[in-house]
C-alpha cells in the first residue's frame, strides 16, 4: 500500500466526500418519508401540506405543458434573467461604490448614514414600492434583487478595500507605482477573496428577491405560479413551486460553488 492510499484509508468518515452525501441524502429521505407518512396518517393536513408523493407528478406535469407563455420554462426563463440581471448589476455597483468609498474617507463618512439606514430596512418590504414604480414587469423584480445584493457586496468590498495594509500600499507607490497600478495590483486583489465569498449569499438573495416579488405581482415566473396555486388553495402547486424554487436554488449554489473554487485555489484548505 502507498502512502497516498494509507492517507485516505486514513481518514475520518467525516471528511470522506462520499460519506457526507449519503448522510446528505438520508437526511432528506427522512424527512420526505417523515412528511408523507404523517400525511397519509392524517397528523398533517392534507389540504393544507399535501403530500411528497403528489409533488413530483405535479412538477413532471407541468414540463409536459411543452413551452408556451404559460409554460414552466417561461416562468423558470423569466425568474433567471430577473436574478441574473438583479445579481450582475448588483454586484457591479457594489464593487464599484464600495472601492470608491474605501478609498474616498469623505465620501464613505458624508454617505454613511444613509447608507445604515438604507441597510436596516429590510429590503423585501420594498417590493410593492418597486411594483408601483415600475410595474409588474421585469424592471421592479431587477430593481429589488439590485437592492439585495448591492449592499451584501458594497460592504464586503469596503470592508475588505479599506483594510489593505496601509504600509503595502505605501512600498508600492515608493517603488513607482501610480493610483491604477496600486489599485489593479494591490487593492483589487487583496478585496477579491472577500468579493468572490460574497458573490453566494449576494446570488441567493437576487433569486428570493425575485420569487418574491413575483409573488406579490408579476405576469410570470416562478413565485406568480406559486400565488395563483395558493389563490386556488391549490396546495399541492404551492409547495410544488416551493420544491422547484429549492431545486434551482441548489443548482444555482452549485455553480457557484464551482466559481468560487475556482478563484480560491490559492487558500489553504481548513483542516477539519
Amino acid at each position: 500500500m502507498t502512502a497516498d492510499a494509507a492517507a485516505i484509508t486514513a481518514l475520518p468518515l467525516a471528511r470522506r466526500t462520499w460519506f457526507v452525501r449519503l448522510l446528505q441524502v438520508a437526511v432528506l429521505a427522512s424527512f420526505v418519508v417523515a412528511w408523507e407518512v404523517l400525511g397519509q396518517i392524517g397528523v398533517l393536513d392534507k389540504f393544507y401540506y399535501s403530500r411528497p408523493s403528489l409533488f413530483i407528478p405535479r412538477i413532471a406535469g407541468w414540463f409536459a405543458e411543452g413551452f408556451t407563455p404559460s409554460s414552466i420554462w417561461n416562468d423558470i426563463r423569466v425568474t433567471l434573467t430577473e436574478t441574473v440581471l438583479g445579481f450582475v448589476i448588483g454586484t457591479l455597483l457594489g464593487v464599484g461604490i464600495g472601492y470608491a468609498f474605501a478609498r474616498n474617507r469623505l465620501l464613505g463618512q458624508a454617505f454613511d448614514p444613509l447608507l445604515s439606514m438604507f441597510n436596516a430596512i429590510p429590503r423585501l418590504v420594498l417590493a410593492p414600492v418597486f411594483i408601483l414604480a415600475f410595474g409588474i414587469d421585469l424592471a421592479s423584480k431587477v430593481a429589488l434583487g439590485v437592492t439585495l445584493v448591492f449592499f451584501i457586496v458594497f460592504f464586503a468590498t469596503f470592508t475588505a478595500v479599506r483594510d489593505v495594509d496601509q504600509t503595502l500600499v505605501d512600498n508600492v507607490r515608493v517603488l513607482g507605482a501610480r493610483g491604477r497600478d496600486v489599485t489593479r495590483h494591490v487593492l483589487l486583489p487583496a478585496a477579491f477573496s472577500a468579493i468572490v465569498a460574497s458573490l453566494r449569499t449576494s446570488a441567493g438573495f437576487a433569486f428570493a428577491g425575485a420569487v418574491v416579488a413575483e409573488y406579490i405581482g408579476s405576469n410570470a415566473g416562478v413565485g406568480r405560479r406559486i400565488a395563483t396555486a395558493e389563490a386556488f388553495f391549490d396546495s399541492t402547486g404551492v409547495f410544488g413551486g416551493i420544491v422547484l424554487i429549492a431545486l434551482l436554488a441548489l443548482v444555482l449554489d452549485a455553480l457557484l460553488q464551482v466559481v468560487e473554487a475556482a478563484f480560491s485555489r490559492w487558500k489553504p484548505r481548513r483542516e477539519s
